[in-house]
């Protein structure tokens, strides 16, 4: 149970960070070169790491490496510059928020792991939760953006499922290099295509960069990827639903963005789910929820052997 929660705790600091990832590149970075900004992310954290570990893929690892590159971080980020170009933040966030089902959805096939009901009712807590926080007056939604935010949840989930079915034969700092190098090597060609040169940075885009490469990027997926290694995928999921709890928080405290009863209770919802999803949470609930009489009665002995302990004492 301890692993658990150290597990869940550490996993939780990828979108913790994540959810300041707003707030630094709207202060600190230029606003016109989000794609300039994921390839530096990206890619030379990644060769800096891939320096560190001396471990490069090797056989089917170097394809492994490069799918997973390129829908965790390459594709996904170009997929995210499209969406913020075209969609509200709160219907972004809100079509995000989805990604806990649809990562079960994906882990049934793929890994086998049929979602709990749990899961699904926390995960649909979590969304409304979501939807309540960050959703603001209406107008009109452009559908090309809508289509943009599916497909980059569609494919980082996808991505993600990969990274638990397809066991890394090196640690994590290593896994997580190639898949930031094979990401950058995809975003850098888009971003000088899209965007043209590098542009000049004055200091506090050099630390922004620094901070959203080093912290953002290279610790934050180190961290994601740990959970995804250990827990199953709809906890981590809806670990997930932090990003935009910490970016309203973060919106609240240093922008001074309004928020009042409603937001109140979305941020409660998104708490709720996001504990409830945990497998710690919902293990310790089962044994409440069953009879004590039960969980002290032995099995009977089979055989004349000894008697075999009963699996609720466990």
């Amino acid at each position: 149970m301890e692993v658990i929660v150290r597990t869940s705790a550490v996993t939780a600091v990828a979108p913790v960070v994540w959810g300041s990832t707003y707030l630094v590149t709207s202060h600190l970075l230029p606003s016109d070169r989000p794609l300039f900004g994921a390839a530096v992310r990206a890619l030379p954290v990644g060769l800096v790491l891939l320096a560190l570990t001396r471990r490069r893929p090797r056989a089917s690892w170097w394809l492994k490496a490069s799918v997973l590159g390129t829908l965790n971080i390459g594709a996904f980020f170009v997929l995210i510059y499209v969406t913020a170009q075209l969609l509200p933040s709160g219907i972004a966030a809100t079509l995000t928020a989805f990604s806990p089902l649809v990562m079960m959805a994906l882990a049934w096939p793929l890994l086998g792991q049929r979602p709990a009901p749990a899961s699904v009712t926390a995960a649909l807590v979590g969304l409304v939760g979501v939807a309540l926080l960050v959703l603001r007056g209406g107008g009109s939604v452009p559908l090309a953006g809508v289509a943009a935010s599916v497909a980059a949840m569609t494919m980082a989930s996808l991505g993600f499922i990969l990274v638990k079915r397809w066991t890394p034969p090196v640690p994590l700092l290593a896994f997580t290099a190639w898949q930031l190098v094979a990401g950058g090597v995809v975003l850098a060609p888009v971003a000088l295509v899209v965007e043209g040169p590098p542009p000049a940075l004055d200091l506090p885009a050099v630390a922004g960069f620094a901070y959203l490469a080093v912290i953002g990027t290279g610790a934050a997926y180190a961290a994601w990827f740990h959970g995804l290694s250990r827990l199953d995928p709809g906890a981590v999921a809806l670990i997930g639903l932090l990003n935009p709890l910490v970016g309203t928080a973060l919106g609240v405290v240093v922008a001074h963005e309004a928020f009042g009863a409603v937001q109140l209770i979305g941020t409660a919802l998104v708490a709720v789910g996001i504990a409830a999803g945990q497998p710690a949470v919902r293990a310790r609930f089962a044994r409440r929820t069953i009879s004590p009489d039960l969980r002290r009665a032995p099995l009977p002995s089979v055989g004349g052997g000894k008697e075999m302990r009963s699996q609720w004492q466990s």
